[in-house]
C-alpha cells in the first residue's frame, strides 16, 4: 500500500486510489458529531444556490454550513459542531456546503473512493482501508478554505499514515493540544467567539471517538456522504 500525503485543492485533483479528504477544523469533525446524533443522510455541496435548491427538493431538510468560518445567510446552522452536539437529527437530512473540506470533496474525480477525514474518527478510517487493502491511499490535508496548509489538517494526515503503516505516532495527543497555540487558536481569541467558539476546538481534537467512516459518492448529479463502518 502506497500512502501519500497531499495538500489543499490541488491535492484533492490529484488524488487517486483511496482519497481521504481531511478537514480538521472543522467539516468532517461536524459530520462525525451529525451522524452521532442521528442524521440519516449528509449531503455535500459545494456552492451556496445548489444547497438552497436542495433545500426546495427535500422538505424537511437541514442547511448548515460556512463561507470564510461564518454561517451563511438563510443557513440552520453554521459550521460549528458544538451547535449540533445536543441535537436530535434522527431521521433528518443534512445540506453541508464549507469553504475547505465539501470543496475537497467535488475536487476529487480521479480516485476509486472518497472518505472524509478527521481526528474524530482517524482509527476507524485507518482500519476501514485497511481492511479493503487498496493500492493507493490519497491522503489530502485540505488546509484554510483549500488554499493554505494548516497544522490540524496536516497532523491528522500524518496520524492515519502512521496508523496504515502499524507506526502509531506516540506524540500525538500532545500535538493536538499544541493545535490551540497554532490554527486553533482562533477558537480562544474573544474576537471570534461567534463564529469559532472555543468548545469547538475540543469537539474537533477529540481523537478516535466514532467508529463510524463517512464514505461519498456521486449519486447522478450530487455528492452523497453515507455512514459506514470499518
Amino acid at each position: 500500500m502506497e500512502v501519500r500525503i497531499l495538500h489543499c485543492l490541488e491535492g484533492a485533483r490529484q488524488a487517486e486510489g483511496t482519497a481521504v479528504v481531511i478537514d480538521v477544523f472543522r467539516a468532517f469533525s461536524l459530520e462525525c458529531y451529525m451522524y452521532m446524533a442521528g442524521c440519516e443522510k449528509i449531503i455535500p455541496t459545494a456552492g451556496v444556490e445548489e444547497t438552497f435548491a436542495m433545500r426546495r427538493m427535500i422538505p424537511g431538510c437541514i442547511l448548515a454550513g460556512e463561507r470564510n468560518g461564518k454561517m451563511i445567510e438563510g443557513f440552520d446552522y453554521g459550521n460549528s459542531p458544538s451547535q449540533f452536539e445536543h441535537l436530535d437529527l434522527r431521521g433528518k437530512t443534512v445540506i453541508h456546503t464549507t469553504s475547505a473540506g465539501v470543496q475537497g470533496l467535488d475536487a476529487v474525480r480521479n480516485a476509486d473512493e472518497i472518505l472524509t477525514g478527521s481526528l474524530v474518527n482517524a482509527a476507524a478510517i485507518a482500519a476501514y482501508i485497511r481492511k479493503k487493502n487498496p493500492k493507493t491511499v490519497s491522503l489530502v490535508a485540505m488546509g484554510w478554505n483549500g488554499i493554505r496548509q494548516t497544522e490540524e489538517d496536516e497532523l491528522c494526515a500524518e496520524y492515519i499514515a502512521s496508523l496504515l503503516q502499524d507506526q502509531p505516532l506516540a506524540d500525538i495527543d500532545e500535538r493536538a493540544l499544541q493545535l490551540r497555540y497554532q490554527e486553533g487558536k482562533k477558537f480562544f481569541d474573544p474576537a471570534n467567539r461567534d463564529v469559532f467558539p472555543e468548545r469547538d476546538f475540543w469537539l474537533c481534537i477529540r481523537r478516535d471517538v466514532f467508529d463510524g467512516v463517512i464514505r461519498v459518492q456521486r449519486k447522478e448529479d450530487r455528492l452523497e456522504a453515507e455512514l459506514v463502518h470499518a
